[in-house]
Formats: C-alpha cells, sequence, structure tokens
C-alpha cells in the first residue's frame, strides 16, 4: 500500500456513525498524503453503557470500513479498543496523532452529539494546526435550512417541516402537488393485525469474519452491559446493508403501511425495514432510500400508503428531530415540564413483570437491540411517562438498549414525544394511553395476568391504574391542551372525590411498579 508523506498532509477523522464513501472529511482526499484516523475508544461505548450489540455493530462497520478505504490506497490509522496506547477518546487519539506525525490540518465532519462536538470545537483551538469541521451533508436537510423553516414559528410541527422537504426533494409529487391529493396518509396505517395474519421472513444477516472479530471482542471487554450477543443479524458494511433494504422493498414495504403500528407477541420485525443502525451508521444514504421506495410505487409494486408512511419516517421525522436537537440544545436536555421525579423501575432491564407488553418489548431489546416505534412509544415511553420517571432515566435507557439510538435522533423522541418533558415542542400532546390502545393494537393483552377491561383494583392492567392519576397529577399543566379536552372534560365529570382516589391508586401503582422518588 502507498504510505503518505511524513509532512504535509490531512489528518481526516472518521467517526463510527459516518461510515460512508460520501463523508465530507473525506472530500479532496490525497491518498498519497493523507491519513484517515477512525478509534475504538472506551468514552464513547461506555458514557451510557451501550447494548453489547451496539458496541459490536459499530466496532465492525467502522473495521470494514476501514478495510474498505484501504482497498482504494488510503492509509488508515486505526486505533482498536484494546490497544495498549489507546487514549479512549476522540480528543486523546486525534492529539496522539498529531504528536507522532507532523499533518498540515484536520478535516472532521461535524458529529451527531453536543457533548462531543463541544469536545471538538475545545481541541480545534488548541490544536496548532488548522481543522476544518465541515458539514455533514448526509442529512437531507442542513441546520442552516431547519433554522430557516424554524425561524419565527410559535410551534415547530413535523408535518408541515415534512411538506416542505417533499417540496424540496420533489419526492412524492406531480406537478408540485402531492402524489393522491394529500400529503399523509396515516389514517390509513393503523390496522391491528389481522387474526391469521403473520408477517414476513425477515432477512437478517450472517456475521462474516470481521463482525464475529467484534463480537468476540465485545463480549470479552464489555460483559457487564446490558443485552444479549447471540443472533446478531445486523448488517455491517454497505452491501450486507443494501442486502437488507432490496429485501425490504420487494417483500415487506407493500404491507408497511397497514401494519406498521401492529404487535405482536414474540413478532420482533413485523413489517418494519430494519435499515435504521445502517442509515444511522452511513451505510446506506437516506435521500437514496426515500427514491428507492417512491419507485417502487411508482412501478406498482407498493401501494401509496405503505411508501408515504415509510418516506415520512426518514425524509419527515428523522430530520426534524435532528432538526430540534441542533435547534433546542444544550437547554433542551435540561427539560422536565411535568416535574417527573421517579426512578426507572428495574423490569425496564430485566424483563421480569407480568405486564405481558412490557415484558416482551423489554425481551425483544435485550435480544435484539431493537423494538419497532410502536413498542418505544406507546409500551415503554407511554409507561415511563405515566410513572412519572425523571426524564434523565428515560434518556439513558433508550440510549443503552437500541442499537440504532444517537442522542441526537433519541433525545427528541424520548424527552419530547414519548414523556412530553419538553413541554409540546416536539409533540402537540402527551402520548399518554391506558390499556385500551394496547389491546387495540396488539394480542398482548388476551395472555396477560392483569385485565386491560378493568380499570381499578389490583387485577386491572397498570396502565388503567396510571392513565387517569397521570391526568389528575397533571392537570393545572395539561388540562388547557385543546388535543386533550376530552380526556379532562371526563375527568371533572368524575367529581373530586373519585379524581382523589384515582390518584391515590397511580401513586400507589407507581410504588408497586418500582417507580419511587429519587
Amino acid at each position: 500500500m502507498p504510505q503518505p508523506s511524513t509532512t504535509g498532509g490531512t489528518l481526516r477523522l472518521v467517526l463510527g456513525d459516518q461510515l460512508s464513501d460520501s463523508l465530507s472529511a473525506l472530500d479532496d482526499l490525497d491518498p498519497a498524503r493523507d491519513v484517515v484516523l477512525m478509534a475504538e475508544v472506551r468514552d464513547e461505548a461506555t458514557y451510557v453503557r451501550h447494548h453489547k450489540q451496539k458496541i459490536a455493530l459499530i466496532f465492525a462497520a467502522m473495521r470494514s470500513f476501514a478495510l474498505r478505504l484501504e482497498g482504494r490506497g488510503v492509509t488508515v490509522r486505526y486505533v482498536r479498543i484494546d490497544d495498549p496506547a489507546n487514549t479512549h477518546s476522540i480528543v486523546g487519539e486525534l492529539h496522539r496523532a498529531l504528536d507522532d506525525q507532523p499533518f498540515a490540518a484536520v478535516a472532521i465532519t461535524e458529529c451527531g452529539e453536543w457533548r462531543l462536538a463541544e469536545a471538538l470545537a475545545a481541541f480545534a483551538g488548541v490544536a496548532g494546526v488548522p481543522v476544518d469541521i465541515r458539514q455533514d451533508t448526509r442529512f437531507i436537510c442542513s441546520h442552516d435550512r431547519f433554522r430557516r423553516w424554524a425561524s419565527g414559528k410559535s410551534q415547530l410541527r413535523m408535518e408541515f417541516f415534512y411538506r416542505e422537504m417533499r417540496k424540496d426533494t420533489g419526492i412524492l409529487l406531480d406537478d408540485g402537488q402531492p402524489v393522491g391529493g394529500q400529503w399523509n396518509y396515516d389514517a390509513e396505517n393503523r390496522k391491528k393485525l389481522a387474526k391469521g395474519t403473520r408477517p414476513p421472513g425477515r432477512l437478517r444477516i450472517t456475521p462474516d469474519a470481521v463482525a464475529q472479530d467484534a463480537i468476540s471482542d465485545v463480549a470479552r471487554l464489555f460483559p457487564d452491559h446490558f443485552g444479549d450477543l447471540d443472533g446478531f443479524g445486523w448488517p455491517t458494511t454497505a452491501e450486507q446493508a443494501e442486502e437488507v433494504l432490496a429485501d425490504f422493498l420487494a417483500n415487506v414495504l407493500p404491507g408497511f403501511g397497514d401494519w406498521q403500528d401492529a404487535m405482536a407477541n414474540g413478532e420482533p420485525w413485523m413489517w418494519h425495514s430494519l435499515i435504521s443502525t445502517s442509515i444511522n451508521l452511513g451505510l446506506l444514504d437516506p435521500l437514496d432510500v426515500c427514491r428507492r421506495a417512491e419507485a417502487e410505487y411508482r412501478a406498482g409494486r407498493a401501494p401509496l400508503n405503505a411508501v408515504e408512511g415509510f418516506i415520512r419516517q426518514i425524509l419527515g421525522w428523522r430530520e426534524f428531530v435532528r432538526g430540534i436537537y441542533w435547534l433546542k440544545m444544550p437547554e433542551y436536555r435540561e427539560r422536565n415540564f411535568l416535574d417527573a421525579d421517579r426512578t426507572l423501575p428495574w423490569f425496564f432491564w430485566s424483563g421480569k413483570t407480568d405486564m405481558a407488553c412490557v415484558a416482551d418489548t423489554v425481551a425483544t431489546t435485550k435480544r435484539n437491540a431493537y423494538a419497532h416505534h410502536i413498542q418505544r412509544l406507546m409500551v415503554t415511553g407511554n409507561l415511563a411517562m405515566l410513572l412519572g420517571v425523571h426524564p434523565d432515566e428515560v434518556d439513558d435507557w433508550y440510549l443503552v438498549v437500541y442499537a440504532d439510538a444517537y442522542e441526537w435522533v433519541e433525545m427528541p423522541n424520548t424527552r419530547g414525544m414519548a414523556t412530553f418533558a419538553d413541554g409540546g415542542i416536539v409533540g402537540s400532546k402527551p402520548y399518554a394511553a391506558s390499556g385500551a390502545y394496547i389491546d387495540r393494537m396488539s394480542d398482548y393483552c388476551a395472555g396477560c395476568r392483569y385485565d386491560v377491561k378493568a380499570k381499578a383494583g389490583e387485577g386491572a392492567c397498570p396502565f388503567n391504574r396510571l392513565y387517569w392519576g397521570f391526568l389528575e397529577r397533571n392537570r393545572a399543566r395539561l388540562r388547557d391542551n385543546v388535543r386533550l379536552a376530552m380526556p379532562y372534560r371526563t375527568l371533572e365529570n368524575f367529581g373530586p372525590e373519585k379524581r382523589k382516589a384515582l390518584l391515590a391508586e397511580a401513586d400507589a401503582t407507581r410504588e408497586a411498579l418500582g417507580a419511587v422518588r429519587r
């Protein structure tokens, strides 16, 4: 392999979620003079105790990307997790590389998390050479574009942002108008799984030698982290990610619209794409994914409600939450609108609970580092909010347990959508629900010890026992929310004595489930 010049080149940093040939830090790369730095460091693996599969996925994908670069004649300074000289921080490895070899400059693509962005900005001030921190052009909406859209608005709603992104990209537009005559087909995407209907079989990737090596390293070095390594099946290269995407588009996407909100016991994947890990790592380009989904509709191979709903998750929701994160941080991470002050119950980690929906979701999460968005929002997120769990603990849990979780996408979803801790920046109302919602959208309740029809008492579904008490506890904060007008009218009609009893039962349920005051 050609070796770079010892002077005058550029040190180019590639982070673990920046594994894209099109990365801006690699623009104008000169293999004869430049070096790419990639580092597996404990600071990133342990700032929360990430799921074992998440760490293995990132390490395997990084190692494979380094080999990809080397195959193009690029010199890669790759620091493995068990390297004795490893400083175990990204900034430490940048300094060590500059100490070991003279470089004329450093090129970095902006990172996805605030804490690391602050550290890299501080590094730029003391590096001793010019540090070029470049825009991450792999996202469809730049920070500037999002700020322009948000400027002057009293409310920031994803639906209207999504329409702007459709106009910007031309996706699912005919002559400037939305295909089918409407922007959003969500009303058609809420079907409960029909009796006898089962999800399609899914393509899972058998770990290659590089991934097996990473899995072994994680098992050895992070034995006490959450989650299982058996059954690891995530793509760790662009080629593998392409296989999973192609399988989804051909075999799964047509049913995605109808069943995207449905849940079924023992069915972790349902009709979901399983490409969020690959997009967030940089193995797939999000705009290309959207255009290929649109092509399935244009070719008559997938219905509009499925294609529009899938595209909305990427072009709309993914880009929106990233925009919110960078617009509102660092103040956003301090928000606790509902003054939630309870600890996260242990069963969120162990799965040992008689609530069938929670037990299955946690078991799925532990086994696969994955659960789909309704399990995340309406089972674990809804329960954490009803229990009054402090948003810091909710944030940490989601960031730990899911392989696709990075703070920029996790925090607005948990502190915003799941727990309403942001007071309505992301969502227009708390997504609080009793057990009736879970019963409507799943088969969990039929096999549960708790009675989803009972509203109170020890045998009643805990979601029911918590729901009205949640509304009563937060009456002053939420009663003027127009989207909660109906439940608050019902609550008012209960009268003061019944409301007091509902609040007392909810508080007792919180304590019994292990959500105690911090």
